[in-house]
């Protein structure tokens, strides 16, 4: 017995004398159980059943029960096709000897919005568990593990009004309708332009949101605000999903969209309309000069801009003497560098798809970007695409890109 005591804040010895016992993994007991708990929480969502929702709140805290009842109401104009909820580990875990046994969990949310989705969105949560009577209870879902949190989503931030377009579905949080429909108008005229250019499967629809500010922007995204400043949208798919990749979702800055006149919004909402439909072409092959040239491309296209319109930063760049010596590299579209230099970069790459367009022809343009997607690495993808598609090197372009950017910008 004197053993026991004195090593009471050992887990282990807590379970050799008779105490509460660690929590399972996902597989075991305790995971099963949770897991259960689970799919009651995602079955009461799709149901919209609020009652069995709350069921599977821990009830000692009336402030975190208030805080899901207001969750779940928000969801309510939201279209959901499916909602699961998969639980990754209970592991190393400390059981409490308070209130009742508390683990903490790293669940994996998956959801899909009905008419829109062809895959799910993935998110992650780490939720606080109490078992209580037998049954675990969701406590808290403010968890963390290794410096991560759970993801935040549009719901999280308010009642969500939904617009839908012909080809797109708009999401808003502390926005107007008459703003939203706008965007769905835009959104729509960015499909019809995409299915013009690109003959490849994609869901041929597209969802927006709109959160309330800059700072609720940043919280869906997971990064601190100062990086999307003058950011007007962004599009939520990593490069190198392929094939397998999750549900996009374009998200709009609307303090830097709002000042936009109509044609930088369309060329915005154009530009992440292309890295959806491009999304399963789009790998860890891919540079990002083309992917983001590429949708600046398609963006710009038929708009009648110049070159020294499109281009100022590199425009004025090649005037003071300085002309880029290569293609930009990933590190230079870092969004928390100089805005020149990102704008510059961005140029960049537009210039060298414009090119490719121009001499090649844009099916041969799409035909190249398939072709470096396709790669199994990113070394040597692109000399490959260039000797396959356009029958030139990478020396040999580059040459030719740098002759064109003097030329249109000169």
């Amino acid at each position: 017995m004197a053993l026991c005591a004195l090593s009471a804040l050992s887990a282990a010895a807590l379970t050799g004398c008779g105490g509460v016992p660690p929590p399972d993994d996902a597989t075991g007991r305790d995971g099963q159980a949770v897991q259960r708990l689970l799919d009651r929480r995602a079955a009461a969502i799709r149901e919209r059943d609020a009652d069995a929702f709350l069921a599977t709140i821990d009830g000692s805290s009336a402030r975190y029960r208030a805080e899901q009842r207001r969750m779940f109401t928000n969801l309510a104009a939201v279209p959901l096709r499916s909602w699961t909820y998969h639980l990754v580990d209970t592991g190393g875990f400390t059981p409490s000897l308070g209130e009742g046994r508390r683990i903490a969990a790293r669940v994996e949310l998956r959801y899909r919005l009905s008419g829109y989705d062809t895959a799910p969105v993935v998110a992650e949560e780490y939720l606080t568990l109490a078992r209580r009577d037998g049954r675990w209870y969701v406590a808290s879902d403010d968890g963390e593990e290794r410096g991560r949190r759970t993801s935040v989503q549009l719901w999280d931030q308010g009642a969500v009004t939904a617009v839908r377009g012909e080809r797109s579905l708009v999401l808003g949080v502390g926005q107007d309708r008459r703003r939203l429909r706008e965007v769905a108008a835009g959104a729509d005229r960015a499909v019809t332009a995409l299915r013009k250019v690109w003959p490849h499967a994609w869901a041929g629809r597209v969802v927006v949101q709109v959160p309330a500010s800059l700072d609720r922007m940043a919280a869906l995204l997971g990064a601190s605000a100062g990086g999307y400043r003058g950011i007007a949208a962004v599009t939520t798919g990593e490069v190198g999903g392929g094939h397998g990749a999750a549900a996009d979702r374009v998200i709009v800055n609307p303090e830097a969209y709002r000042i936009l006149g109509d044609f930088g919004r369309r060329v915005v909402l154009t530009h992440e309309t292309a890295h959806v439909a491009t999304r399963a072409a789009t790998t860890a092959a891919t540079p990002l000069w083309l992917s983001e040239g590429f949708a600046d491309w398609v963006g710009y296209l038929g708009t009648g801009r110049t070159p020294r319109e499109v281009a100022p930063e590199l425009a004025r760049s090649v005037e003071a003497g300085r002309l880029p010596n290569a293609l930009p590299g990933d590190g230079a579209f870092n969004f928390g560098g100089k805005a020149e230099s990102l704008s510059q970069a961005y140029e960049e790459g537009w210039l060298a798809c414009r090119l490719i367009a121009q001499k090649w022809g844009g099916e041969k343009l799409v035909e190249f970007y398939r072709a470096v997607g396709e790669s199994s690495r990113r070394q040597g993808a692109v000399e490959s695409a260039l000797r396959e598609v356009l029958g030139t090197s990478l020396d040999e372009f580059t040459a030719l890109w740098r002759k064109y950017v003097a030329s249109e910008l000169g």
